[in-house]
């Protein structure tokens, strides 16, 4: 509320994926996770790959027919899919879908009629 927090799209579009969420994470409540999200779904960011996301993590062992990986071996595996790991995200999001009967998702438009 006092300013410091920006969340203007204008304001954004010049900041690097890193300080947007370093940014919003300074807010009570508002984590990597949830930054990070905001990043890759509103501002439609090429490059976000949210490793604690347990539907992603999930996704890519169900899509991929390996044991889900944790978050720390995520983001090394994601860095073979610079500068598109939100493609990545997606199909993650997606196989969990398809593979791992997890609930249709806003974000890949499963469900949408």
């Amino acid at each position: 509320m006092d300013g410091s927090v920006a969340v203007d799209d204008d304001v954004l579009t010049g900041r690097t994926d890193d300080e947007i969420v370093e940014n919003l994470s300074t807010v009570r409540g508002i984590g990597e996770w949830t930054a990070q999200i905001f990043t890759l779904v509103h501002l439609g960011r090429p490059d976000v790959l949210p490793v604690g996301d347990l539907g992603i993590r999930r996704g890519y062992g169900l899509g991929w027919r390996v044991q889900a990986p944790t978050a720390k071996a995520l983001r090394l595996i994601g860095d073979g899919y610079r500068p598109y790991r939100s493609v990545l995200a997606w199909y993650c999001w997606r196989a969990d879908e398809l593979y791992g009967m997890g609930k249709p998702s806003a974000v890949t438009g499963a469900g949408d009629t």
